[in-house]
């Protein structure tokens, strides 16, 4: 009964995180979950702290990039990279898609998808005004897709990674040798899939006397931070040091720099921070921790055992494709937690954790809060006042995702 009572709570908490019953936040519904749990002593207070000190790591990245991001953003850092962007395009829709594309496949997998979200999106939006689109949607789904769709190019493009893999996370060079093809896929198929679903509204005439504006010196020291962020991750990946703390710190240190040099109140920066998302983010972790006692992940651990057992091929494209779907039903830090953790529980064959990882980065293009990227790009998209509903993303990301998740897998057989 104890445990049929955590699923029905957590069930209806990641329902009203996905759903948003009466426009209510995210981060309201993951934390009412949380508390619930925790006052109906279905999980100790210290069982709930050991929940969200797993998230340590996340809360530190995010608040570095979301620093980095918004200081960029108040020195018009994003509106003159959209400018460079639009005047490359020369008038051409197609050939704007492809360069935000491309952006956001090097942003991904060197910032990793949260920073697409949050560092991208403002970026495009930029950049489909200064070029007078009026159908910017197309544009910006790019950011939501490629920030999944490039998220296992480097174990550093996905904080998922990490969940999945946990201690024994392979050497860059290993990483590459399994990853490099099945990433490259994803991101091609979902250009394709992209632009074949959105060319008709991308026939549309696009401004191409775009001006350059001048780069303030906040903005040069924002993309200088931005820079040194992007090598810090990758150094900290080759040397096995978790990425959360020197994100944080990058970002803390370029936003001071830039707003003593500025001579802004700080306070301006830190009120533009979305910072709802880490209470977000914390009431998942608790919420894992409590799904965690109901023998869930060892089930799922046992199970992932015996179809190996079965089938090494059959479970590689089962555990993929039902990673891939499940994780819509509960955004895919929580999924990643739990999968993660069975991974780690058994001896479970290198190709199905590759197909479980895929899954776990590729499938939330199916939803608008599939993955904590995309729940990123609406409340980015929402401070443009620009609103996408989930069944409009819903249509659009099964062609998508789909095909690009079939496709990636079989990729993992060459």
């Amino acid at each position: 009964m104890t445990h049929f009572t955590i699923w029905i709570i957590s069930f209806l908490a990641i329902a009203g995180v996905i759903i948003r019953p009466f426009k209510v936040p995210e981060f309201i519904w993951a934390l009412a979950g949380a508390i619930v749990l925790l006052i109906t002593g279905l999980i100790s207070p210290p069982e709930g702290l050991n929940g969200v000190g797993k998230g340590s790591d996340v809360y530190l990245f995010l608040t570095g990039m979301m620093l980095l991001a918004e200081t960029a953003r108040e020195e018009k850092l994003f509106d003159w990279l959209a400018a460079h962007a639009t005047k490359m395009a020369k008038g051409s829709s197609g050939r704007l898609f492809l360069l935000i594309y491309l952006v956001g496949v090097v942003v991904t997998a060197f910032l990793s998808n949260d920073a697409t979200a949050v560092v991208l999106t403002p970026a495009v939006a930029a950049a489909v005004k200064a070029a007078k689109v009026n159908k910017p949607l197309p544009y910006l789904f790019i950011c939501a897709f490629i920030a999944n769709a490039a998220s296992f190019v480097l174990p550093i493009s996905n904080p998922a990674n990490l969940v999945i893999y946990g201690s024994h996370m392979p050497a860059l060079l290993q990483w590459l040798h399994t990853y490099a093809l099945p990433s490259a896929v994803a991101v091609i198929i979902t250009y394709a899939m992209l632009y074949l679903t959105q060319r008709k509204n991308l026939n549309q005439a696009i401004e191409s006397d775009i001006s350059i504006p001048s780069l303030s010196t906040g903005g040069k020291t924002a993309l200088i931070g931005i820079a040194a962020t992007a090598v810090i991750l990758l150094l900290s990946s080759a040397f096995d040091i978790q990425l959360g703390l020197p994100t944080a710190i990058t970002g803390i240190i370029t936003s001071a720099i830039v707003i003593i040099m500025a001579k802004k109140n700080p306070l301006v920066v830190i009120k533009g921070v979305s910072w709802s998302v880490l209470p977000l983010v914390a009431g998942l972790f608790v919420i894992v921790e409590a799904l965690s006692k109901t023998g869930l992940i060892q089930n799922i651990s046992t199970i992932l055992q015996q179809s190996v057992a079965r089938s090494v091929s059959g479970t590689v494209w089962g555990s993929g494709i039902i990673t891939a779907f499940s994780c819509n039903f509960m955004n895919n830090l929580p999924a990643g937690l739990i999968a993660g953790n069975a991974v780690q529980a058994g001896h479970i064959p290198e190709m199905v954790k590759s197909a479980i990882l895929i899954g776990i980065d590729l499938g939330p293009n199916l939803s608008i809060t599939g993955s904590l990227a995309t729940i990123l790009w609406l409340v980015a998209l929402r401070r443009e006042g620009i609103t996408v509903n989930a069944w409009t993303f819903l249509k659009l990301g099964f062609i998508v995702m789909t095909v690009a998740l079939l496709f990636t897998i079989g990729a993992l057989y060459i």
